[in-house]
């Protein structure tokens, strides 16, 4: 299995930006998509996942109401719409997948993970 990131680039605050990720081989209804981010100097953290047959999503506080996780199976496709941007959301952004719950927010559940897509956020 391979996931390709893709969709970062430089935004002003307050902005929107749309990230992508492409899996590469199949994909089942028990599987469960997250994205990551890691800002330079921190830790990777939890952003959003979503479960692959049902749709159920969760986030992480920072960044509920702002950024919405969906997916299209038809294209094996999963999707980050952030708005509001903000610059402490200036990360590598990561999609990664799992065999169980969306609600799973540690990386080290993760088995799958794609290249990052850096996004930057200019005040």
């Amino acid at each position: 299995v391979q996931l390709q990131a893709s969709g970062g680039g430089l935004v002003q605050a307050g902005g929107s930006l749309s990230l992508s990720c492409e899996v590469f081989g199949r994909t089942y209804s028990s599987h469960a998509m997250g994205w990551f981010r890691q800002a330079p100097g921190k830790e990777r953290q939890f952003v959003a996942a979503i479960n692959w047959g049902d749709g159920r999503t969760s986030y992480a506080d920072s960044v509920k109401g702002r950024f919405t996780i969906s997916r299209d199976r038809t294209k094996n496709t999963v999707y980050l719409q952030m708005n509001s941007l903000k610059p402490e959301d200036t990360a590598v952004y990561y999609c990664a997948r799992r065999t169980g719950s969306p609600y799973v927010t540690a990386e080290g559940d993760y088995g799958y993970w794609g290249q990052g897509t850096l996004v930057t956020v200019s005040s």
